[in-house]
């Protein structure tokens, strides 16, 4: 007999972890600062024995589900039946987007996952890389001159022109509903100004005399992150992704992280060569999937 319900206490994480995942070590940590909720992990159970499981995640205690991260099933039945009764309990209106954490063969192991989340109606968005930066790699030298942000309003103009011919997938999919001017201020209230790391180490690089592009260097909730960095069309080809980014990195670097993490598109190649330049590595791939519509 099959039973699904959310974890009735974190006694039962061990049950949950029985399916392998690089998110299984962070379920506590998230658990205590409010990232996480044992009503929004649920577990599906045959003959006391887990058979599917999924989980949503948030930035803090403050906000409703954020993503669906966790999704994990022994057959596609198992895993329809623990979406069509867990949904219904977590989420209001159209669920919120789905990401997994895979290896870059992906495609040539299981994929009951990704098929069983197409038949409850969601589609992938994009793959994208999972980057990292190790001590000890070198950081090249930049020739430009960088300086702090003045103010939300120059950042956000910038962010602006950069949407512009922008191959980022999620950025293209936002601007169908929004202005470039309204995604810009929404990624920069509902992402950037969250940061908790020093507003200082974000930084604008100046080119031909005037603001060509900017970069990010932070720190989430796991790791010291380049959380964005971009150019305005007219600076584009010039190689100055590459300043940017090593401009970051040695902002983060300088703090004596064990680590740098970021993600680009698969797609964004001039992107994904760039942070290969600079001694990136790739250590995984992420998918995305959204919604379109409530289910």
């Amino acid at each position: 007999m099959r039973e699904i319900r959310p974890l009735e206490g974190r006694h039962e994480l061990d049950l949950f972890r029985r399916f392998p995942s690089p998110l299984n070590a962070e379920f506590d940590a998230d658990l205590q600062a409010g990232r996480r909720r044992l009503d929004w992990m649920w577990i599906a159970l045959r003959d006391g024995e887990p058979v599917a499981r999924l989980a949503w995640w948030r930035r803090d205690a403050t906000e409703k589900p954020l993503l669906m991260d966790v999704f994990d099933l022994a057959t596609p039945e198992d895993g329809l039946a623990l979406l069509e009764h867990a949904f219904p309990q977590v989420v209001e209106g159209t669920p919120p987007p789905f990401l997994r954490f895979v290896p870059p063969d992906w495609r040539d192991r299981d994929t009951t996952w990704l098929e069983t989340l197409e038949k409850a109606g969601a589609r992938p968005l994009v793959e994208r890389l999972r980057l990292e930066w190790r001590p000890g790699t070198p950081v090249a030298a930049t020739t430009l001159e960088f300086r702090e942000p003045r103010d939300r309003e120059e950042l956000v103009g910038l962010m602006t022109r950069v949407t512009e011919a922008s191959l980022d997938a999620h950025t293209q999919a936002e601007l169908k509903t929004m202005t470039p001017r309204e995604q810009a201020e929404a990624q920069y209230d509902g992402e950037l100004a969250l940061y908790r790391s020093p507003r200082e180490w974000w930084r604008v690089v100046i080119a031909d005399g005037e603001p060509a592009g900017f970069v990010i260097p932070a720190r989430n909730a796991y790791n010291p992150i380049i959380a964005y960095i971009g150019l305005v069309p007219e600076h584009r080809g010039r190689g100055l992704v590459g300043e940017l980014l090593a401009e970051g990195t040695r902002v983060l670097a300088a703090e004596d992280v064990p680590r740098i993490r970021a993600s680009t598109d698969v797609t964004n190649v001039p992107m994904a060569r760039a942070f290969a330049k600079a001694g990136y590595v790739t250590i995984e791939h992420q998918v995305d999937m959204v919604w379109g519509e409530p289910v």
